[in-house]
């Protein structure tokens, strides 16, 4: 059994999740950024079992979550496979589920822009909005078709401007902000062509 995340009512913890197929700098980066830009305590990186939007299945978990560990050793940062625990599937079921294991902790969700432009696409969508807030981390060539997204357009009055990001993880949801920020090129698919993980 995956060891439970520990955290305390008032705290605000970022939640940034995906397979992690494999975790790699990209990640530590835009994890430091948000922790600093959101004014976060801590972010959890939520290694998932699966990506229900993605055909082709990941490496074991196990694997994955070992080589995010050893990707990411920081004191605030916790590697985490516990929707496999929870027996959750998509993202709103593994945030109700956290909102209830954890009363009181303020949760926000991280996501590249890449998908914000998507959002929409994603199970209850607009429940992950009006539940927790959002911070949107710009990736290279995503900037434009996320901030002109259905789900950045249906939520524009929630949005936080990007000088005020460091309110966003005490803001209410819906709540949500778009930062820019020095991206590397780092890609788990890049990692994967180039035979740099053995899945």
């Amino acid at each position: 059994m995956t060891k439970r995340p520990t955290a305390r009512a008032g705290q605000c913890i970022g939640l940034l999740g995906g397979s992690f197929d494999p975790a790699h700098a990209g990640h530590v980066h835009i994890t430091k950024q948000a922790m600093r830009r959101f004014g976060l305590d801590a972010v959890w990186w939520l290694v998932t079992p699966g990506n229900p939007l993605k055909a082709r299945g990941p490496a074991a978990l196990d694997l994955r979550l070992e080589e995010a560990r050893r990707v990411i050793d920081h004191p605030r940062v916790t590697v985490t496979g516990i929707e496999e625990e929870l027996g959750t599937r998509y993202t709103a079921e593994t945030l109700g589920a956290l909102l209830r294991m954890y009363p009181g902790v303020q949760f926000t969700w991280l996501m590249g822009a890449d998908n914000l432009a998507q959002f929409h696409h994603w199970q209850d969508w607009r429940a992950i909005l009006d539940a927790v807030r959002v911070g949107v981390i710009a990736r290279p060539g995503e900037r434009t078709g996320a901030r002109v997204s259905p789900a950045a357009r249906l939520y524009r009055g929630a949005r936080l401007p990007g000088r005020y990001s460091r309110l966003l993880a005490r803001s209410e949801a819906p709540a949500w902000c778009f930062i820019n920020v020095p991206m590397t090129d780092a890609s788990s698919t890049a990692i994967r062509a180039r035979g740099g993980w053995k899945s």
